[in-house]
């Protein structure tokens, strides 16, 4: 799946916490996967956007949240700049 960010299902931008945006992007996500018939447990990699690295131990919590059993394997990198000033971006590749 393409990287999702901290948009609502109405299109307003979440521009909370660095908790409440990775909240907002699971949940794009968790919306992506069950339109296709999939869960988080097809997932087998991602990569996480960050505007910084100081994010990483709050976005880590929330994401975590979202894995039941062993995560996918994860790449991490804080980047200069995302989409509409967002500090989190998660791209993910899911299989049947």
């Amino acid at each position: 799946m393409s990287g999702q960010v901290c948009l609502t299902p109405g299109g307003e931008l979440e521009k909370g916490t660095i908790t409440e945006q990775t909240q907002q992007v699971m949940a794009n996500m968790r919306g992506v996967l069950e339109e296709a018939g999939l869960s988080f447990a097809n997932i087998v990699k991602t990569t996480v956007f960050l505007s910084s690295m100081d994010h990483f131990a709050e976005m880590n919590a929330v994401y975590g949240s979202f894995f039941e059993t062993d995560p996918p394997a994860r790449s991490t990198v804080a980047v200069l700049g995302l989409p509409r000033g967002v500090d989190v971006e998660i791209e993910a590749i899911a299989v049947y």
